[in-house]
């Protein structure tokens, strides 16, 4: 064990035909970026990543891909998005 600590992760889901509408609302309390991860093909061919891209600008939200994510993904593509986070996400740059 690593000594004390507290863990929350509050989560909200939105299901439905059109649940990416929430988006918009949803995001105005978080920061002005936003990495988006998304695995192949299909997520284009549907339509759903136009819709988030289209309701991310609408919250004012600058959007920073990491596309390519795998179920079970290699440490490979974790070390992306790590990268991705502190390259993109001014509080991380100013903690390391």
């Amino acid at each position: 064990m690593l000594g004390n600590f507290e863990y929350s992760n509050p989560t909200k889901l939105f299901f439905g035909n059109e649940a990416q509408k929430n988006l918009v609302q949803a995001l105005m309390p978080f920061g002005k970026k936003v990495l988006l991860t998304y695995g192949g093909g299909f997520i284009n061919s549907n339509g759903v990543y136009y819709d988030v891209i289209a309701a991310l600008k609408e919250a004012g939200k600058e959007v920073v891909e990491l596309p390519g994510v795998m179920p079970n993904p290699t440490v490979e593509k974790l070390n992306e998005g790590i990268l991705a986070a502190r390259e993109n996400v001014d509080i991380l740059r100013e903690s390391l």
